[in-house]
């Protein structure tokens, strides 16, 4: 395939906090609705945090096989929802006996940051002498993008990559690559995540990285607000049909936004805190730009890393000012975090959605519990409610424990 050919995204699944499917997360993005809640899935009671962002009315049961539902871990679980529904949203049929995509030109790429925490905690609180059959297949973090490629029946190149909180947004980047390389005409390609557990959450919690606001939840995550007090933990799964321009005209598809490249760069400063100078997201950011022909006054929309940490959101804001100069100050910067927490694998591939659609509807989501803003943290955040503008060009930014900055450009057609 030519490497000038454009890339563009022609379907969308979602299962988020605030909806289990696509549209309804991006209704409930745009209200400015918050998923945050009492935690649920475990009793909390002993824990500092004691609030989640988590998943409603999801029940593997009613959406997969028996078989299929009791070999999977969640995340993967999650994967195969959004992943069907991004297919039948591009209008792809995988299998030429069925006149559709040839299966061996059909690739999958998706990641997760956690991979299958919640299977291997289960596992040793059981405390029983046996384990599952599917135990070791279900939790490793290549599962979820097999366990597509099964249920879809794609049999081209199938990949997973583990990039912290970066990982959703390099996956597209990495089936960007594929596609251009030729090795597959398809690519469905997100992030999942599911890890809301004990030992996770007292981990965060030893960090002092998640918030504590337990009386009032949905206050709880407050990008560039003064009065943040840590990020909130969350679990989701966001898919996405990329494919080239050239296919997608072919199968009388339109695109929601191209996915014209991107960047991935290494603080290489600390294994969780992000360089407070900025120098790899600063990198991240300018490559990014720089190899998509995009000029900072271009860009419309940032949809930030944005995770309610000091840390973060000071580091973020003040490497925007630097690429952008002048023009950071018109853009429009908003923070999906804000209502869903932070779906950590899964977290990248939301934003990016939330690109595409605001490219499409030229709406951009709000952040919200911005009541105070940090007085470092001086940018057009969106605050409160979603705003009307024409999104001609979106950056997403991502930004991962390690050190990992991955900086994707997303324009329309």
């Amino acid at each position: 395939m030519n490497s000038h050919e454009q890339i563009v995204i022609t379907g969308f699944g979602a299962l988020t906090p605030v909806g289990n499917d696509r549209d309804t997360t991006w209704r409930a993005l745009l209200a400015g609705h918050s998923g945050v809640a009492p935690l649920t899935r475990f009793d909390a009671a002993h824990l500092p945090t004691r609030i989640a962002a988590e998943l409603t009315g999801f029940d593997p049961a009613a959406v997969l096989h028996h078989k299929q539902a009791r070999r999977s871990a969640r995340f993967s679980q999650l994967a195969i929802v959004a992943a069907r529904e991004a297919v039948a949203d591009a209008g792809l049929v995988i299998g030429a006996q069925h006149d559709g995509i040839d299966a061996d030109r059909v690739g999958v790429v998706v990641n997760s940051a956690v991979a299958g925490m919640d299977g291997i905690e289960a596992a040793v609180d059981t405390g029983s002498p046996g384990l599952s059959p599917h135990f070791v297949s279900s939790v490793i973090p290549n599962m979820p993008a097999c366990e597509v490629a099964i249920d879809l029946g794609a049999h081209g190149p199938v990949t997973a990559s583990a990039l912290a909180c970066a990982s959703g947004v390099y996956a597209l980047l990495e089936a960007r690559r594929l596609l251009l390389s030729g090795e597959a005409d398809v690519v469905v390609a997100g992030g999942t995540d599911s890890a809301i557990t004990p030992v996770m959450f007292k981990g965060l919690s030893t960090m002092g990285a998640l918030s504590c606001r337990n009386e009032s939840p949905q206050a709880a995550s407050r990008p560039f607000d003064t009065d943040r007090d840590g990020f909130v933990f969350g679990e989701g799964a966001v898919v996405c049909v990329l494919e080239s321009a050239r296919h997608a005209r072919a199968r009388g598809v339109r695109p929601y936004a191209e996915v014209a490249g991107g960047a991935l760069t290494s603080d290489a400063f600390h294994v969780s805190a992000p360089d407070p100078t900025g120098a790899g997201a600063i990198a991240a950011m300018r490559q990014a730009l720089r190899s998509t022909d995009t000029a900072p006054g271009d860009v419309d929309y940032i949809c930030a890393h944005g995770t309610s940490t000091r840390i973060n959101d000071l580091t973020e804001t003040r490497a925007i000012r630097e690429v952008w100069g002048p023009h950071a100050y018109d853009l429009l910067v908003s923070s999906p975090k804000s209502m869903v927490g932070h779906l950590i694998g899964a977290a990248g591939a939301l934003s990016a959605m939330v690109c595409a659609l605001a490219i499409r509807d030229s709406r951009v989501p709000p952040t919200i519990n911005l009541d105070t803003p940090d007085t470092e943290c001086d940018l057009d955040y969106v605050p409160h409610t979603a705003r009307t503008s024409e999104v001609r060009v979106a950056a997403v930014n991502a930004f991962g424990f390690g050190g990992q900055n991955c900086v994707a450009v997303l324009k329309s057609l």
